[in-house]
């Protein structure tokens, strides 16, 4: 019969705790750019011409409808 070597593991504990923290930190912020990129483009839907909104497909209505939207409602979901 054989003895097998009990092996040993080193875990840094200084880098292991903070990496949930750090990725929680990024998807917050990657949520808030996400949220100002919704606003910036409802305002540029906002300001396009009537004759851009008829190339597009788009009513006047529809426009009022998307930017009255607060900005945390992504149907994306990105």
């Amino acid at each position: 019969m054989m003895k097998a070597q009990l092996g040993f593991l080193a875990i840094s504990f200084k880098s292991a705790p903070q990496l949930p923290i750090l990725s929680g930190w990024r998807r917050v912020l990657a949520r808030v750019s996400r949220w100002r990129e919704l606003a910036r483009q409802r305002r540029a839907l906002a300001g396009l011409s009537d004759a851009a909104l008829k190339d597009i497909g788009l009513s006047r209505a529809d426009i009022y409808e998307e930017v009255e939207k607060p900005f945390w409602v992504d149907h994306l979901r990105r």
